[in-house]
């Protein structure tokens, strides 16, 4: 007889921490990031490139906020994240966990095991962050999220083209009654007919889904990766970009990084 042998899940991850979320709908509330490595995308402007393959290690902060960072290796069994998590939530700090990366759903049969097991922990709501690509992957963990912001790619801006993936992922979010935004960084390079796709392509989803504007935060030269530079809007842009997409959907708001501001991570 063949004894049945358990294998533990684990996750490739670049860190956790606890510290405030500086964009979307939740922006200004307290978050434990769990911070995914991997990532399928190329955009132009990405401020967290090396998240896009998978690191040796990863940096897990030990007391909530303190930026006591300890160096463990990767990948990370399911039990010592748990461990991790429950070790960042102090009593009524913090409002919820932050799926982020990366692109958090590269990791999604993970996620099936382990989101269960942290909500039940916690009692924290999940708010997931994506590029909002992957639908099946998304189907799979559905039960265990209550929020998503899914990025809207303008080709213009990221050098990614993914709207039949954007309008599926869109879809499938509100069909969930999840709790769903949209967030489309935008440049001086900016495409306005691509701005109106995509207020079109949320209007026929829902009007009632808020989009974020988020002016592009320019990177320091040692971070640059693309040839194209990428500069923040000017505000005569910003005001006409959002007057136009107010025109298909009712909530466009403009907000900037806002936790690069704070010096935050």
């Amino acid at each position: 007889m063949i004894a049945k042998t358990t294998v533990t899940p684990t996750a490739r991850l670049v860190e956790v921490f606890s510290a405030i979320q500086g964009e979307g709908l939740n922006v200004g509330t307290r978050q434990i990031f769990i911070r995914f490595a991997l990532c399928d995308l190329r955009c132009h402007f990405c401020d967290s490139a090396h998240t896009w393959n998978a690191p040796a290690t990863c940096r897990i902060e030990r007391s909530p906020g303190l930026r006591d960072f300890e160096i463990h290796s990767n990948p990370v069994p399911l039990p010592i994240l748990i461990e991790w998590v429950e070790q960042q939530n102090l009593p009524c700090l913090h409002d919820s966990i932050s799926l982020t990366g990366g692109e958090p759903l590269l990791h999604a049969p993970f996620l099936t095991q382990f989101l269960p097991q942290v909500r039940a922990i916690t009692g924290l709501p999940i708010y997931l962050e994506t590029g909002g690509h992957r639908s099946e992957q998304l189907a799979m963990i559905l039960p265990y999220l209550d929020s998503v912001g899914m990025d809207f790619k303008l080709p213009s801006v990221s050098g990614e083209s993914h709207w039949q993936e954007h309008a599926k992922f869109l879809q499938l979010c509100h069909d969930s009654y999840l709790n769903v935004f949209v967030k489309i960084i935008v440049s001086q390079n900016t495409d306005p007919g691509e701005l109106e796709r995509s207020a079109s392509l949320v209007a026929k989803v829902s009007p009632d889904i808020p989009v974020f504007l988020q002016p592009v935060t320019p990177l320091a030269v040692s971070e640059q990766f693309s040839s194209i530079l990428m500069l923040a809007p000017t505000p005569d842009q910003v005001l006409t970009w959002q007057a136009l997409m107010k025109g298909f959907i009712k909530h466009v708001r403009v907000i900037p990084q806002t936790h690069k501001m704070l010096n935050q991570l």
